[in-house]
């Protein structure tokens, strides 16, 4: 069991399936793609994605506070609709 519990028969048919399928001008094809895919998904899990590299050769960091969004001037309130509290006094009465 070399393959997670695959025997070499099993494999031999799973590959003259896929020989059978895409025929044997695609298959090299189809397993160079798959290749590729498995490194980039290996690259981007150790964080090795296409960030720039930094002077020192490392990659560059991402800011740790991004500048905050602008989406325009937001309105005041009136001065005079700002609840005022009423002083101890009154509330001991």
């Amino acid at each position: 069991m070399p393959f997670g519990g695959l025997s070499i028969g099993e494999l031999i048919l799973i590959f003259a399936v896929l020989l059978l399928l895409f025929g044997p001008k695609r298959l090299p094809e189809l397993a160079a793609g798959v290749g590729k895919g498995i490194r980039d998904f290996k690259r981007s899990l150790n964080g090795l994605d296409d960030r720039p590299l930094s002077p020192t050769g490392g990659h560059a960091a991402f800011p740790a506070n991004p500048a905050p969004a602008t989406t325009g001037p937001t309105p005041a309130a009136p001065a005079d609709s700002a609840p005022v509290a009423a002083p101890p006094e009154q509330l001991l009465g």
